[in-house]
């Protein structure tokens, strides 16, 4: 039997996908738990509507992070940390330093979504990835200075 996958099924298929089952597994675990709809001409029209709605959703993701990279460009990160001697931190600089510091800003940015590419353990000037959605990525300088 030919069913439509309305939400991911582990092992058989993403959302949207038209799958070949056999009867008796769609008809017993599938269908009573909405996962499937048998594929018909109305099926059919509900993949399609459901595939726009995901393109839209995406293209508006993508606009808003392409918004939120726009805003982050013009502003400025400096991080105030407690310095020994020789300009050493006491401590280092995390992903999390600058999630809050992006937090407080008005910039909602994960912190799983920030990439150093060095360890931050002295005080000067840094770059950061920010991966803010799969096809936007946007380098931040980070300034730490001394508190």
């Amino acid at each position: 039997m030919e069913v439509i996958l309305i939400q991911d099924v582990e092992k058989l298929g993403k959302a949207g996908d038209q799958v070949k089952v056999r009867d008796g597994y769609s008809r017993n675990f599938l269908f009573p738990r909405r996962l499937a709809a048998p594929v018909t001409a109305g099926g059919l029209k509900f993949l399609e509507s459901k595939k726009k709605q995901a393109q839209a959703k995406r293209e508006k993701e993508k606009q808003a992070a392409l918004d939120l990279k726009e805003q982050i460009q013009k502003w400025s990160c400096v991080i105030k940390m407690k310095v020994g001697e020789g300009g050493k931190l006491f401590g280092s600089v995390t992903r999390q330093d600058i999630s809050n510091l992006l937090e407080k800003a008005g910039f909602p940015v994960d912190k799983r979504h920030i990439d150093l590419f060095d360890s931050i353990h002295q005080v000067g000037k840094y770059e950061v990835r920010l991966r803010l959605y799969p096809e936007v990525d946007m380098m931040l300088s980070v300034l730490v200075v001394e508190a």
